[in-house]
This record gives C-alpha cells, sequence and structure tokens, in this order.
C-alpha cells in the first residue's frame, strides 16, 4: 500500500524484484481499477477532488471489493486490465483531439482581426476623403447659402408684411359689414360679425404686433358700444313694456307674468333681444373689467353676470343704491334687516318671471345659466358691498355687530333655504369671514355665551328639569341648566356651520370646547363656599385626619362623597333586592319545569310541529310579567342592570337545576333547545339584539346535546385524548363552544342517552 501511495496520478511502475507475483497482481489490479473509475471525471478532477488518504482507501475497498481473499478472482484480472487500457486510450484521444482544436480557433480568431482591421483602415480612409470632399463643397457654396439666406429673409419680411395686411383686412372687413348690416337695421347679422371680430381679437392675444392689437381692439370696443347702446335701449323699452322691475308682490302684479293679447310679439321681441345682448356677452368681457370687493374677503372666483341680466339688475341697483347709500332715512346703521329684507322680497317678486319666461330663452340658446341663480348672485353683490362698508363703522359697538351677524345669519339661511343660492357662490359669510371682523364675532359670541350661562346658572329653575310632569320625555330627568347649556352650542353651531373655510369652524369649535371647560368649572364651584365653610367646621372639630383634609381642600373630594357613596351602595342593594325577588318568582314557577321528563320525550321527527313545554309557560310568563313591569317603573339605565343581571342569574340557574340535573334523550335535548332558543331568549330580544349571549351556559349545553351523533362521538373521543391540550380547545370552538370547560363538555356528554350500540 505504501508503493500505491506514491504513485497517484502516474503511469504504473515497474515492479519491484521483492515483491511476489501475487503482489504484482494485486497491485496492477488496484491501479487499473483506480484508472476506470476515474475515467468519467478526468484526471485532474480525480487528482483535484480527492486526496491521498481518500484515494488510498478508494483503492483498497475497490481491490477487496473485487478480490477479496478469494485467489480464484484473480482471473478478473486480464478483463479489468483490458478495460483500463481502453479507458486510457480513450482519454488520450479526447486530449490529443482538444490541443488540436484550440490551435485552430485562434488562428481563426487572429484572421478575422486582421480582415476587421483591414476594414477599418479602409473605413478611415474613405471618412477622411469624403470630409476632405465635404469641406471643400461647403466653402464652394458659401456665397450660394448667404445670398440665399439673403432671399429667405426678405421673403419671411414679406409674407408678415402679407400676414399684417391680410389681418388688417379682415378687420376692415368685418368692420364694413357690421356697417352695411346696421344701415339696414340687421343687428342680429351685425352682433354675430361682431363675435366673429371678438375671436379675431383672441386669436392675437398671444401677439407682440402691439398697434395691430390696438387697432383691433379700438374696433372692436367701438362697434360693441354701438351695439351694445342700440339693443340695451331697445331691451329697456321692452322691460319698460312689462313694467319691469317688479316691485310689487307677485300676487298684486297687474302685469308681468300675465299679459294682455298682444304679449305673444312683447315676449317674441323680449327673446329676440336677449339672444343678441347674448352674442355680445365674449366682447363685454373683453372690454368691461367686473366691480370686485378687496381680496381680503376671498369670494370665490365666478364668472361676470351675463349681459343682459346686468341690464335687469340696473334698475334695482339704482334703487338699493339711492335708499340704502347716503344720507337717506333709510340708510340707518343699526337696521340691516331693512336693505336685506328689501333684497330677499325682490328675490322673491322675480323668480316667477325668471324661471317661466327667461329661463327658456336661455335653454334654448344652449347657455347653462339659471336665470334665478344669476340674478339673486347680481343682488348679492350690492348685500356684500354694503356689508363690507358698513361693519368697519359697528366693529366697537357689540350690540350693534351682534344685531347685524343675526340679521346677516337669518338672510344667510333664508336665501339658502328659500332661493336654493348655492354655498359655492359669494354670500355673506364670505364677509363675515374676513380677519378682523371674524375675530370681532368670535369675541362677541363668547361674551354673550357666557353672559348666558351666568344667567341659567343663576336661575331658581336652574336644577329643575324643564319636563318634571312628564315622565316619558325625559327619565334621566336633565336639569334646566344642562338643557339650556346644551342649546346654547347647539344654536351656536347652527350659526358658524355655513362658514365656507374649515379653518373659520374650527376657530368656532375651539371656543365651543372652551364654554363647555367653563360650564365644568362652574359647575365644580357651586358649591364652593359650603365647601370651604365645611373645611372649616371640620378642621376646628379635628373630626378629620390630615390627609382627609388635604383632598377636601385640593378638590380631590367634596362634601358630597360620603353621601353620594352611600347613595349609590343603596342604589346597588335596592336593586340587588329587585333581582333576588323577580329571580325567586320565577324559579317558583319553574318547578314543574325542573321535574319534566326529559329522558323519555318523543324526537323531533315524531311531532307535528315543535311547541313550547307545558310546565314551562309558568316561569316564562311570570319572567314576562316583570320584565314589563319593572321596564316602565325603573329609569333605562337601572333597568339594563336589572335584566342583565336577572338574566345572568338565570343562566346558571337552569344550567345547574335544570340541564345538569337531569338526563336526555334525543326528544328531550330538541325539547331544550326549543325552549330556550325560541321562547326563553326572545323575551329579552326588545333589549338587546343578541339575547343568547346572556345564557352562554344554556346556549352552549344546548349545542352539545343536540349534537349529530358522528359529532358527538368525535368530540368525545377528543376530549378523552387530548385532556387540557390545544385540540380540545380547538374541537370545542368548531362547535360553537367557548364558554364552558372542558369538563363541562364531559359531563354533558355523559347526560345523553341516545349513544348508538357499539358492541362493548
Amino acid at each position: 500500500m505504501m508503493l500505491l501511495a506514491g504513485g497517484i496520478g502516474e503511469a504504473p511502475a515497474a515492479p519491484c524484484c521483492s515483491e511476489s507475483r501475487d503482489e504484482r497482481k494485486k497491485k496492477n489490479t488496484e491501479e487499473k481499477s483506480d484508472i476506470n473509475a476515474a475515467a468519467p471525471v478526468g484526471r485532474e478532477q480525480v487528482s483535484e477532488g480527492i486526496d491521498d488518504g481518500d484515494f488510498l482507501s478508494y483503492v483498497s475497498s475497490f481491490i477487496e471489493k473485487e478480490v477479496g481473499n478469494d485467489l480464484k478472482s484473480l482471473k478478473k484480472l486480464g478483463k479489468l486490465i483490458e478495460q483500463m487500457t481502453e479507458n486510457k486510450v480513450k482519454l488520450e484521444e479526447q486530449v490529443l483531439t482538444v490541443s488540436s482544436e484550440i490551435p485552430k480557433r485562434v488562428q481563426s480568431a487572429l484572421k478575422n482581426a486582421e480582415e476587421s482591421k483591414q476594414f477599418l483602415n479602409q473605413f478611415l480612409e474613405q471618412e477622411t476623403h469624403l470630409f476632405s470632399s465635404i469641406s471643400s463643397h461647403l466653402l464652394t457654396s458659401q456665397p450660394w447659402m448667404d445670398d440665399l439666406g439673403a432671399k429667405i429673409s426678405q421673403i419671411e419680411e414679406i409674407e408678415r408684411h402679407l400676414a399684417y395686411l391680410k389681418w388688417i383686412s379682415q378687420i376692415e372687413e368685418l368692420s364694413d359689414n357690421i356697417q352695411q348690416y346696421l344701415m339696414t337695421s340687421n343687428v342680429p347679422e351685425a352682433a354675430s360679425t361682431l363675435v366673429a371680430m371678438t375671436q379675431l381679437d383672441t386669436k392675437l392675444r398671444e401677439s407682440s404686433c402691439v398697434h395691430l392689437l390696438g387697432f383691433m381692439r379700438a374696433t372692436v370696443k367701438f362697434w360693441h358700444k354701438i351695439l351694445k347702446d342700440k339693443l340695451t335701449s331697445d331691451f329697456e323699452e321692452i322691460l319698460t313694456q312689462l313694467h319691469w322691475p317688479f316691485i310689487a308682490p307677485p300676487q298684486s302684479q297687474a302685469v308681468g307674468v300675465s299679459r294682455p293679447p298682444s304679449s305673444h310679439e312683447l315676449y317674441g321681441n323680449l327673446e329676440m333681444l336677449f339672444c343678441q345682448l347674448l352674442k355680445l356677452q365674449t366682447s363685454d368681457e373683453l372690454l368691461t373689467e367686473p366691480e370686485q370687493l378687496p381680496e381680503k374677503y376671498c369670494l370665490p372666483v365666478s364668472p361676470p353676470i351675463i349681459l343682459p341680466i346686468q341690464i335687469m339688475l340696473t334698475p334695482l341697483q339704482k334703487r338699493f343704491r339711492y335708499h340704502f347709500r347716503g344720507n337717506r332715512q333709510t340708510n340707518v346703521i343699526s337696521k340691516p334687516e331693512w336693505y336685506l329684507a328689501q333684497v330677499l322680497m325682490w328675490i322673491g317678486n322675480h323668480t316667477q318671471f325668471l324661471d317661466e319666461k327667461i329661463q327658456p330663452i336661455l335653454d334654448k340658446a344652449g347657455s347653462t345659466v339659471n336665470a334665478r341663480l344669476e340674478f339673486s348672485r347680481g343682488l348679492m353683490m350690492l348685500v356684500l358691498e354694503k356689508l363690507a362698508s358698513d361693519i368697519p363703522c359697528l366693529l366697537y359697538d357689540d350690540n350693534l355687530f351682534c344685531h347685524l351677524v343675526d340679521e346677516v345669519l337669518l338672510f344667510d339661511r333664508e336665501l339658502h333655504s328659500a332661493h336654493s343660492y348655492p354655498g359655492t357662490f359669494a354670500n355673506c359669510m364670505h364677509i363675515l369671514s374676513e380677519e378682523t371682523c371674524f375675530q370681532r364675532w368670535l369675541t362677541v359670541e363668547r361674551k354673550f355665551a357666557l353672559q348666558k350661562m351666568d344667567s341659567m346658572l343663576s336661575s331658581e329653575a336652574a336644577w329643575v328639569s324643564q319636563y318634571k310632569d312628564i315622565s316619558d320625555v325625559d327619565e334621566m330627568k336633565v336639569p334646566d341648566c344642562a338643557e339650556t347649556f346644551m342649546t346654547l352650542l347647539l344654536v351656536i353651531t347652527d350659526r358658524y356651520k355655513n362658514l365656507p373655510a374649515a379653518s373659520r369652524k374650527l376657530q368656532f369649535l375651539e371656543l365651543q370646547k372652551d364654554l363647555v371647560d367653563d360650564f365644568r368649572i362652574r359647575l365644580t364651584q357651586f358649591f364652593l363656599q359650603l365647601q370651604q365653610a365645611a373645611l372649616e367646621v371640620l378642621v376646628e372639630s379635628n373630626a378629620l385626619s390630615k390627609l382627609q383634609l388635604g383632598q377636601l381642600a385640593s378638590m380631590e373630594s367634596s362634601v358630597f362623597d360620603d353621601m353620594v357613596n352611600l347613595l349609590e351602595r343603596l342604589k346597588h342593594d335596592m336593586l340587588a333586592r329587585q333581582v333576588d325577588h323577580a329571580f325567586r318568582e320565577v324559579k317558583d314557577a319553574a318547578k314543574l319545569y325542573k321535574k319534566e321528563r326529559w329522558l323519555s320525550l318523543p324526537s323531533q321527527a315524531e311531532q307535528a310541529a315543535m311547541s313550547l313545554s307545558s310546565s314551562a309557560c309558568p316561569f316564562l310568563v311570570t319572567l314576562r310579567d316583570r320584565l314589563l313591569q319593572l321596564g316602565q317603573q325603573l329609569c333605562f339605565s337601572l333597568f339594563k342592570m336589572f335584566w342583565q343581571t336577572l338574566a345572568e342569574r338565570l343562566d346558571v340557574y337552569i344550567y345547574q337545576e335544570v340541564i345538569l340535573a337531569n338526563h336526555f334523550n334525543e326528544g328531550g335535548a330538541a325539547q331544550l333547545q326549543f325552549d330556550m332558543t325560541r321562547n326563553l331568549f326572545p323575551l329579552f330580544s326588545r333589549y338587546c339584539k343578541r339575547p343568547e349571549n346572556y345564557f352562554k351556559h344554556v346556549k352552549e349545553a344546548c349545542i352539545v346535546l343536540n349534537l349529530n351523533i358522528g359529532s358527538a362521538l368525535l368530540l368525545k373521543d377528543v376530549l378523552q385524548t387530548s385532556s387540557g391540550q390545544p385540540p380540545a380547545a380547538a374541537a370545542m370552538n368548531e362547535v360553537g363552544i367557548y364558554k364552558l370547560a372542558q369538563q363541562d363538555v364531559e359531563i354533558l356528554l355523559n347526560l345523553r342517552t341516545n349513544w348508538p350500540n357499539l358492541g362493548k
């Protein structure tokens, strides 16, 4: 074996003279076996993957396997040598093949690289030649390019001049057309042509030709004024014939919606002029800057009021400014309700006419404008302007400012509710939301709320219920001060709920939170003087320890704590007595039910329909009567405690005294479940949605007793084989058992008598 160790990975060495014939054969066999084993993976892999010790061990095991101690096995050596020789020849051929192919591949790669180099050199030469040719051509053609560039510039300049002249020609052509249409009194075509001219103005808006823009704008303005004045005059004449505006209420209007026989032609002219004015809307917006309030009021962006509605609003705007501006007797800063009521009346007076006569015209013209809301929006701007001018004059007069806010809130509520004015439009709340005005509003709101709290807590009826004589209205006997305080909070909420900005609403919410905290403090201090007097008496008499005196002085306790605790104890004691009395009555009525023949009742299949056990009637009737009686006599919170406690005691009683004290056949278990789920539990369904949750022992016991035979046998087997283990709990949960313990379930299973005969 030592000789073999020296020849790993080499050709077999010549045998030594001292070796016997058998040893030489054995050695040759080991070497050939080694070559045969290494042939599939290659000599290199064997020498790298197997160390000397592993290789010797492999050779030894191979010789032991092939030859062993049987000398007759030596005849295999010839065959093994032949195999080794064949493997050696194959390996040599593979080595020679690889050795001959690699130079060829290298030579081919070198040849390809040389050819690529030659092609690259040719391309470089061509590129140099082309670059030289192009440079020469560019140098030669440069004068031509300069001359051509100058000509192109001249052409472009001429084209710009032509385009400029074409625009002027278009403007003049449209202007001439408008003039001709007006000379022939064809106002509709003139208005349509002005629309086309306005569209040209819009297209030129981004142009840098300021003189052309000025000419276009001046032309549009010239014809717009002529057409607007003409149509406005005719339109106002039609409105005058309709007795517009309607100052009196609709019921007393002699004209307006109802017309004399000639009204058909009148309304035809109204529609024609309205549509023609509508065509001037674009040019009017282009030329007219709408009046706007300062940015501090944060009014929502809105389009200008359409031109015909503007004309219809003109006489009302004049009336408003005449009566509520300047030194008129109707312009009284302390009477905001005068102009607010006037605006509401105007909206109401014109609503029918706008809906029935103007809105169809807008719909026919394809406009999305709502005539009534557009009219209201125009009048609202008068109100906003008036508020913006009046509010700074009365900011520091609490009474006047509070009166103004009240009237504005009433106006805003009426506007939204009666006239469907959207909150997204500009309204009075935007004016009240302005920073200076809003902060003053908060201050005044806080001041008057605190005054209200002072008066309600000092009232003689502060701690008396408003509904003391009506028992079914307020079963909790809420005192008048609490009711008044809640009303105060709700009124404040109603006042600020329509503010447009959430940040303003949150500031009002902080005010309400402060008022709630102030109300709590006032309640705490209500008996402060009495508590101080009691503290002084107790100090003088040494009736309390230092700890108790410290708690009393620091408001951790009060002079009423002992009485409150006694009353609380009395409440629970009286409630327990009521539960005991009711439970005793129900238990006495359930004596017959306990003795029911649960072991011999017919099965459900043997009955036409399930019905309540006759023995259950007395205790269920008694239970029902007691629940109805005490439900009427106790307040809701006490009665809730009563029925929940009674239900829990009944659950334990029925489980222990009825179920665990009896055995059940199939019919008895089904009857018990019917009595409980269809009769007992529904008695409590008027007080909660799932009354069975208060009878968990009974509910789960019925589940166990009514399991089908297969499920019951499986559950019993699981409980017996996995006592106290998670599989037992999982098996019980699977059938709906969560409250009962494993031992309880085993007891209930043993109460069943309908087990199959298993031959045991």
